[in-house]
């Protein structure tokens, strides 16, 4: 059984541009866990993400710890450019470097989290070279890159499968974060897995017609029962 307590980590690739002050502060005021930064190279995938001057100003904006999603081929190169602060996540893809364990040696070096995000095409079994490197696991439930995909029909099973695996080696502890299509029921559904951090974006906490107050409240009460 798991004892974590559930996370949102809300999508700023998501979020409206024009309005972030005023979304800063309504997350702030309802105590959201992580903002969830996507940078992309358009190499490792086929789309831009949020660059470091947009970086700089959510930084100076908000006090909310930042949860880096690269997305980049050679992650190393771009570590230091983030400032990584303590309270910070970063995931980073097994495909993305020839070097994963030194690379994610040298992001804990800044003191943050580090995550293997996992596409959902790529093998659980490539996490277990990892794992004594890793405080995480991210698990895409899409093919990263584009927002608003659907999720992948075998993801959900994955994550089932994911459970077991870190029982089996003893890293229950790990956080699972699950990043792509949350919505309102696949949050629900993947809470009873391992999951514990949700990266929540257009599906759900800035879906156009609803109101984040009450969409992070409903998103909440749909995650507040995970039992793995």
């Amino acid at each position: 059984m798991k004892d974590k307590t559930s996370r949102i980590s809300a999508s700023m690739m998501c979020a409206n541009p024009f309005f972030l002050q005023k979304i800063f502060s309504e997350l702030e005021k309802e105590k959201i866990d992580y903002l969830h930064i996507d940078i992309m190279d358009g190499i490792f995938v086929p789309n831009l993400g949020i660059g470091l001057d947009q970086i700089r100003f959510m930084r100076e904006s908000t006090s909310i710890p930042f949860d880096f999603h690269l997305m980049v081929h050679e992650p190393e190169r771009i570590l230091q450019l983030l400032e990584l602060q303590k309270q910070d996540i970063v995931s980073i893809h097994y495909e993305s470097t020839f070097q994963v364990q030194r690379t994610l040696e040298k992001a804990k070096n800044y003191g943050c989290k580090c995550f293997l995000a996992v596409n959902p095409a790529t093998a659980l079994s490539s996490i277990e070279e990892v794992l004594h490197y890793i405080d995480g696991i991210n698990l895409l439930m899409v093919n990263p890159g584009f927002s608003g995909q659907k999720m992948v029909p075998s993801c959900f099973q994955k994550a089932k499968k994911l459970s077991y695996f870190l029982a089996e080696n003893d890293c229950s502890h790990l956080d699972v974060e699950v990043d792509g299509n949350i919505t309102f029921e696949n949050a629900h559904n993947l809470c009873q897995t391992v999951a514990n951090i949700f990266v929540a974006g257009t599906s759900s906490i800035f879906d156009r017609e609803g109101i984040i107050k009450n969409s992070i409240e409903k998103l909440r009460r749909n995650i507040s029962d995970h039992i793995f």
